[in-house]
């Protein structure tokens, strides 16, 4: 089995379970130039060619057993399946996102990623900086690795800003001599402390989900429509990042920050983000939506589509062209 100090040897033949066939799927052929507003055919022949999904996990706990200290305990989900459900959005190009219940082996990640390929893939990892080897670290890099994850939000932890900004300059570390991002998943309301250290870390930063904003303490008046996101405390500090033009935020997992009555909110978040920051915002299902159950993506990615229809080039932005400037898919490697 992989380890998290060890990358796959064999390229084609690291994980019995994933599927070669299911990677050598056809390009998605005729293509719009153009989203027309109220268009009625299917997704995969609306998002701009070759786009990516930001953000997404394979998990195959019999292959490779989750850590000990996982707060949930994941089902199966392969390759092959994740290819699957790309296809039905017309989503080429994936972004393998470490999760939780692995810690730091990013076994399964890295099988996925090789029999993937750097064409088609990059990969997001966890690392114990104080452990991680520059040998390995290299050898992740040819793979298409391009991120190093720091999870707070996912597994309850609290940091106070010394402590933050310790953790992030020892991966800024690792991350800056191979122009690699840091990924952060934690609160909205953190992010004055994130803004704060920022500057110090001289690397690019991604911010997972919307920021990861709460909503639970809206009024009935604050769900409408006319909601102003600047009233969400540590919106401000987001938008500044996203100014500084050195930081990236995934508008992603709706279903893990809203419910109906305050869908109008993320969508006045993301008219904000694309207003901002067009080069910045980048889009993201978070499939195979884990500790969630019967989870349709397609409205939400509908809607991240129709936020794009009025200003030619921006869904080519947001679907394809600003995660590919983040994560150095037209480097050499690729």
């Amino acid at each position: 089995m992989l380890t998290s100090t060890q990358p796959p040897s064999n390229i084609l033949g690291v994980s019995p379970r994933l599927s070669l066939t299911a990677i050598s799927s056809p390009r998605i052929d005729q293509r719009l130039s153009h989203t027309p507003a109220g268009s009625t055919l299917p997704l995969k022949y609306r998002l701009p060619s070759q786009s990516w999904d930001s953000h997404m996990h394979v998990v195959e706990p019999q292959q490779f057993p989750v850590s000990k200290a996982a707060v949930y305990q994941p089902s199966v989900h392969t390759l092959a399946d994740a290819l699957a459900f790309e296809s039905t959005l017309g989503l080429e190009n994936l972004v393998f996102v470490q999760p939780s219940i692995y810690g730091t082996d990013n076994s399964c990640l890295l099988a996925a990623l090789a029999q993937l390929g750097p064409s088609r893939g990059r990969g997001v990892v966890v690392v114990d900086p104080a452990s991680i080897q520059p040998d390995t670290l290299e050898e992740w890099h040819e793979l298409g690795v391009r991120g190093l994850r720091v999870n707070l939000q996912s597994v309850g932890k609290v940091m106070g800003e010394s402590e933050l900004e310790e953790t992030l300059l020892r991966h800024a570390e690792i991350a800056r001599p191979r122009n690699w991002i840091i990924e952060i998943y934690l609160p909205l309301k953190m992010m004055p402390m994130l803004e704060s250290i920022a500057p110090r870390l001289g690397v690019t930063l991604c911010i997972d989900h919307f920021g990861s904003p709460d909503f639970s303490s809206l009024s009935k008046n604050q769900e409408g429509i006319s909601f102003d996101p600047y009233t969400l405390p540590g919106f401000q500090s987001l938008i500044s990042l996203l100014r500084t033009g050195n930081s990236y935020i995934k508008i992603s997992a709706p279903y893990r920050l809203t419910n109906d009555r305050t869908q109008a909110q993320l969508k006045a978040m993301a008219r904000e983000f694309l207003s901002v920051a067009p080069n910045r915002v980048i889009y993201a299902t978070d499939w195979p939506h884990t500790r969630f159950t019967n989870i349709d993506i397609t409205p939400f990615t509908e809607w991240c589509l129709d936020l794009c229809a009025d200003e030619p080039g921006l869904a080519e932005k947001l679907f394809r062209r600003n995660t590919e400037r983040m994560l150095d898919v037209n480097s050499t490697s690729s």
